[in-house]
């Protein structure tokens, strides 16, 4: 027995005095109604209504279980409209983590039309190049850079993370202007301390580059290695060396002269990026907003 429907059908019965009619109400037949009404009375183990030829009455008990279930179905419709309007106002607050500095450059900047498009939202970030436990920490959303390890989490794929070589104007005044990979390792090039376990330590020492011969490892040295990539782009716009960075911190030093890109004509590596979140907490209207965002954003 469907209890809700059997408490709608006793209510409708109650309400407008026959059976008949409230079959019509309720999309049923009468012995449909009468079939609920009774399987209602054998669950509660009580009579509802006293039944005659030409009318039907409420028990003392039938009478206080009616309040009840009108009390019952109201709260039940009042959960449904909080549930729409949840739906149609994407509100509360949303958790996201993402790389510091694909965060700060990218995704802070970006936040702006996202807010402005949900104003009942209200966010949390954490920029960090841990890779947090979206479900025991309590994070909605995740931007991750690297191959990911096998997970039941949802991976939608963003636009590739890719670098870049530079230096200031000031350095390659100084040293000259590298033409091909292996003059690197004549140069002073600066190096980005990867965490222990990282999949990318290896380019501390070693950048690799693909051209027209083919691909290029290249032993680089230097006297200066940082942990920090705003920290390695401090250094090369004082003129220290020479930096492999991510496009998305270096392009507007790009743009206005302050860094010179070099190797134009090789390819670096890049590295994929995606928006990692749980199937379970997509059911949310807030993150399902900041998802089809940030699709749109960073494809």
């Amino acid at each position: 027995m469907d209890l809700y429907q059997a408490m709608t059908v006793f209510v409708r019965v109650v309400e407008s005095g026959s059976m008949t009619a409230a079959g019509e109400q309720c999309g049923l037949s009468t012995t449909m109604v009468g079939n609920h009404l009774r399987a209602l009375e054998k669950r509660l183990g009580m009579s509802l209504l006293r039944r005659t030829t030409r009318r039907q009455s409420l028990t003392e008990f039938g009478s206080v279980y009616y309040q009840r279930c009108v009390e019952v179905l109201g709260l039940v419709a009042d959960s449904e409209r909080l549930a729409e309007q949840a739906q149609a106002n994407p509100h509360g607050v949303l958790r996201l983590t993402a790389p510091p500095t694909f965060g700060s450059e990218c995704l802070m900047p970006a936040l702006a039309d996202y807010l402005a498009q949900y104003p009942e939202i209200r966010l949390d970030v954490v920029l960090t190049d841990r890779v947090v436990d979206l479900v025991e920490e309590g994070f909605d959303v995740a931007i991750r850079l690297g191959t990911l390890d096998a997970s039941r989490l949802i991976a939608r794929p963003l636009m590739d993370y890719r670098l870049t070589i530079c230096a200031s104007p000031q350095y390659l005044q100084r040293h000259g202007y590298p033409e091909r990979p292996e003059e690197l390792s004549h140069h002073e090039c600066l190096s980005f301390a990867y965490p222990a376990g990282t999949e990318w330590r290896w380019t501390e020492k070693r950048w690799c580059l693909s051209g027209p011969e083919g691909e290029v490892s290249i032993d680089i040295s230097g006297r200066v290695i940082v942990n920090s990539a705003q920290g390695l782009r401090q250094a090369a716009l004082s003129g220290i060396g020479i930096v492999m960075l991510p496009n998305v911190l270096v392009w507007q030093d790009l743009q206005q002269g302050r860094l010179v890109k070099l190797l134009d004509h090789y390819q670096l590596p890049s590295r994929p990026m995606h928006l990692v979140y749980s199937q379970d907490r997509y059911r949310s209207l807030k993150l399902r907003s900041f998802v089809d965002y940030a699709l749109e954003a960073f494809r």
